[in-house]
């Protein structure tokens, strides 16, 4: 038990490491502002290019100005207004922090959605490992039918992570993911994940065609699906809100995933939408190793962008 629980404790440290390292561009910009000097107007000026260039957004940058100046009064040093603007972030991020509940829920289904290159494909079968890790089993419906390489890239990842995977060659992708949750309830599957094919919002017969998916499920299982994921890239930055809007008006999301933070200098990103469109956070993505997609974590992320 005890050797587990280092495994487990190595894990956590890697994974610290990975998420930290993934976001040096972000946090470059951010943490060697606050050296040992006083507390100066040169300083918030300075603190508020640096948050606008990592992809925080006019909102918040305004709000944790506006809420550090106030805090400032009392203050002497900018290494506790760096603590300060630790104690706003942790704030602001916290309501992203939710974990996901699978009870009462089998299979549970979850659909993902998103735009041509945002990682939905790669992202499915990281879930489906993590799940795996969790004592889940997973099933993959191959929705995007439209992509040529998707179900052998779908059906390589379900050998990485011991999922099962459902797909048709062409065919209407309505039928692919009813065709799944079938094969999900009579095999006792924990968790089924749709994907669907990449598509910009302002494509309106490719944004009715999901939410036609949508009610598909709806029809295959009672009170599905459960979930409905966005996945988003974070080198998209500001542009992620857009996306953000019109996906969940569209199809009602229940949650984000947020890709490609590895090397991104827009890891501010995550402020504006816990600003604007607080959806839950399900999953960070640091990388293309299948172990590479974690839950999130507010306290975990600001330290990989503070210190």
């Amino acid at each position: 038990m005890l050797e587990l629980s280092s495994e487990n404790a190595r894990g956590e440290r890697s994974w610290a490491a990975r998420l930290r390292n993934g976001l040096t561009k972000t946090r470059s910009r951010l943490s060697g502002l606050f050296g040992g000097g006083a507390i100066d107007p040169v300083l918030f000026e300075t603190l508020e290019s640096a948050l606008l260039a990592s992809d925080v957004g006019v909102d918040a940058t305004q709000f944790l100005l506006a809420g550090l100046r106030e805090r400032a009064r009392r203050l002497q040093t900018a290494e506790q207004l760096k603590a300060e603007l630790r104690a706003m972030l942790l704030e602001t991020l916290a309501p992203l922090e939710q974990p996901l509940d699978l009870a009462g829920k089998k299979p549970c289904i979850i659909m993902l959605v998103g735009v041509n290159g945002a990682g939905k494909t790669t992202s499915i079968g990281k879930l489906a490992r993590h799940f795996h890790n969790q004592g889940l089993s997973a099933l993959l419906a191959a929705g995007d039918t439209f992509r040529a390489a998707a179900r052998e890239q779908l059906a390589a990842w379900g050998e990485k992570s011991a999922a099962v995977v459902v797909a048709q060659s062409g065919g209407d992708p309505g039928a692919v993911v009813f065709d799944a949750c079938a094969a999900a309830r009579a095999r006792g599957i924990d968790v089924v994940i749709a994907d669907t094919a990449g598509r910009l919002p302002t494509q309106l017969h490719l944004m009715e065609e999901a939410k036609k998916i949508k009610r598909v499920i709806a029809k295959a299982e009672t009170g599905a699906p459960h979930e409905v994921w966005l996945v988003l890239d974070a080198n998209t930055g500001q542009n992620s809100l857009s996306q953000l809007k019109a996906f969940d008006e569209a199809l009602g999301l229940t949650g984000l995933i947020l890709t490609k933070l590895d090397g991104t200098a827009k890891g501010g990103v995550v402020c504006a939408i816990a600003r604007q469109r607080p959806l839950p956070l399900r999953f960070i993505g640091v990388g293309e190793g299948v172990d590479d997609l974690r839950p999130f974590a507010a306290d975990e992320f600001v330290s990989a962008l503070l210190d």
